[in-house]
């Protein structure tokens, strides 16, 4: 059976702009998905990048222009300036580690909650409340948000360390089981050949 390793920031614009294509991927192909929540701003000065307000404006300028675009391209709403980001990470991605451990719900859909509640629904996915009824929505039991926080925040450092020593430099960031790597939302076509065998 494939597997995919999917390395993500929960409050990362282009993984928000991944939507379910990953999901529908991994069904087509018969592939696991394993959840790697990240916090891509520890990472990116660990694999030379640096966070987007300490790139250079002509940079932060064109990031706002790609993040709509891409947005338009694909049907999404997006607020490119979001009034509830930069925000912590750490709440959302602990949640997705206690779902991904607990079962019983779509760990794929509470992903794409909680990004579209930054992106496009302007709530603070750093709150409690907001943790919950993205739970709540994937079919988990949201009280999730508030147990297993010191293991979330074991796996949450772990995964970043995996991250750097698998060769992960930006998030969304895709390894199949062969190690072979695709980074950004705008490569799952690639990823969907390559699992196909075309690519």
């Amino acid at each position: 059976m494939a597997q995919i390793d999917y390395f993500f920031a929960t409050t990362s614009p282009y993984t928000y702009l991944a939507g379910d294509r990953l999901e529908q991927i991994a069904a087509r192909h018969g592939a696991t998905v394993t959840y790697k929540p990240l916090d891509a701003m520890s990472l990116f000065p660990r694999t030379g990048g640096l966070p987007p307000k300490d790139r250079h404006p002509s940079r932060q300028a064109y990031r706002l222009v790609d993040l709509a675009r891409q947005a338009n391209k694909l049907g999404l709403p997006i607020n490119v300036k979001p009034a509830h980001w930069p925000t912590n990470p750490a709440p959302s991605a602990y949640a997705v580690i206690a779902a991904q451990n607990a079962g019983g719900g779509d760990v794929g859909a509470l992903v794409q909650n909680i990004l579209r509640a930054c992106w496009a629904e302007e709530r603070n996915v750093a709150e409690d409340d907001v943790i919950r009824d993205c739970l709540d929505r994937a079919g988990f039991d949201p009280a999730l948000a508030d147990r297993g926080l010191l293991a979330g925040a074991e796996t949450y450092a772990a995964n970043l360390e995996e991250a750097v020593s698998r060769g992960v430099f930006g998030a969304p960031f895709y390894i199949t089981a062969d190690g072979t790597p695709f980074w950004g939302q705008d490569r799952l076509e690639d990823l969907d050949l390559h699992l196909s065998g075309k690519l």
